[in-house]
């Protein structure tokens, strides 16, 4: 990534904006697989309850973890019950029929606050005291260094004003 090197100026680096999210968050999963171990009773257990089976992704729970320390980076300090919701989806309503209309529901609070208890494990994320989560420095660090290995392997045209 080199931005006005002819003139003498530093590189900038990458960061999460920089990238298209679902290509981070693919980076990230490969990362985090191997960091953090998924629970027994996650391959039984449903997103939310606006789901009929539970994931059937093999790296679901290294997915769903990129996932929510970019979203942790990018609106943090955030809670469970506002990361619930953002992973939330509509319940279908009565099930002779469909007679009722469909209903908003949050997604499973249990996953997501395992997921984050384990990222604070690991230091990518910390608490702070009656706001909800955040990035700590680690964390943003990993995010910034994994956008720019996914910059690099990029060959899309329409980034390369980032280049």
């Amino acid at each position: 990534m080199v931005l006005n090197a002819a003139e003498g100026n530093p590189t900038p680096m990458a960061t999460m904006y920089d990238v298209p999210a679902d290509d981070l968050i693919e980076a990230l999963a490969e990362d985090l697989e191997e960091r953090l171990d998924e629970p027994d009773w996650a391959q039984f257990a449903k997103t939310g309850p606006d789901r009929e089976l539970p994931p059937e992704q093999e790296d679901f729970w290294a997915v769903r973890a990129a996932s929510l320390l970019r979203k942790v980076a990018d609106r943090g300090p955030i809670g469970v019950e506002r990361l619930s919701t953002e992973y939330g989806g509509a319940k279908g309503g009565s099930t002779r029929y469909r007679v009722a209309p469909a209903h908003r529901t949050d997604g499973s609070k249990n996953m997501i606050r395992t997921i984050l208890q384990q990222l604070e494990e690991e230091d990518l994320v910390e608490t702070a005291e009656g706001e909800g989560r955040r990035i700590t420095a680690d964390g943003q660090s990993l995010l910034d260094d994994t956008a720019g290995n996914v910059l690099e392997e990029l060959d899309r045209p329409e980034l390369e004003r980032y280049a």
